[in-house]
């Protein structure tokens, strides 16, 4: 499949981050298998494990940059996928093998959901509205969330909660921090894949309908009681253009001092 010069720079942006604290080459990525990565340690890879980051000094931001600002939430989405399934996943294992995290930690855990597993999700999420939700409430909610199942598939992102407090234990006099951290490292994962699934056609929005379905989901799949559900990103075909976005004043949110 070609590649287009989006989706060049988003593998190559990819693969050149941080050189210091490099992840395992294993993954914590599910597509509904029953293999698990085991709870990080901060121990020293072997030669064979690591990654040797390339020299960016000559490099431009502008190619992310312009990612970045073109990646927007498209609603409603179809089943009709631009790039194979076996892309997508591949661009989900890349991103989170290469995006960071305090203390190389690797808290973060994704599931990734095509087809009829996909619409599994959104069934249970369904089921479990539709006894919450007032009933002269309920059709918005139902054909929202009908919405979503007619999509293409769901990336399921979560925290392993044994991997913050085994970093508590490690480190207490950061005991507070872990959690936030882990939190962040997430929401910078969601971002890149995001980013990175538009790059190559697809379009997407983001959910959070845990902790709701956390439970009945863990189940579903087999997922282990320390993944604690963080976002949903549901992703798709575009059949149209994403809404108008208004901005405030960036320098009303950026201070600088000393240039």
């Amino acid at each position: 499949m070609l590649r287009t010069p989006a989706a060049s720079a988003v593998s190559s942006l990819l693969t050149r981050q941080s050189a210091a604290f490099l992840p395992k080459p294993q993954t914590t990525l599910r597509c509904l298998s029953r293999t698990s990565a085991p709870r990080p340690k901060l121990v020293t890879q072997s030669p064979a494990q690591k990654t040797t980051a390339r020299p960016i000094a000559t490099m431009s931001a502008t190619p992310l940059l312009e990612l970045i600002k073109a990646r927007r939430s498209y609603y409603p989405l179809s089943k009709d996928l631009p790039i194979s399934k076996e892309r997508i996943s591949e661009i989900v294992k890349e991103a989170t093998l290469h995006v960071p995290s305090s203390f190389n930690a690797q808290p973060t855990r994704v599931v990734v959901l095509f087809g009829a597993e996909h619409e599994k999700l959104w069934d249970i999420t369904i089921e479990v509205l539709k006894g919450i939700v007032p009933e002269d409430s309920w059709k918005a909610t139902g054909d929202k969330l009908n919405m979503f199942k007619a999509s293409g598939g769901s990336v399921l992102f979560f925290d392993d909660e044994e991997t913050v407090k085994g970093q508590q234990t490690a480190f207490p006099l950061y005991s507070d921090r872990f959690q936030p951290w882990a939190t962040q490292a997430n929401g910078m994962l969601q971002h890149t894949v995001w980013v990175a699934l538009e790059a190559e056609g697809l379009g997407a929005n983001l959910q959070h309908y845990n902790p709701l379905i956390d439970q009945k989901v863990a189940a579903q799949w087999g997922l282990p009681a320390s993944w604690k559900l963080n976002a949903q990103l549901v992703f798709g075909g575009k059949t149209g253009e994403a809404g108008e976005k208004s901005f405030i004043p960036v320098d009303d949110r950026v201070k600088v001092f000393g240039a």
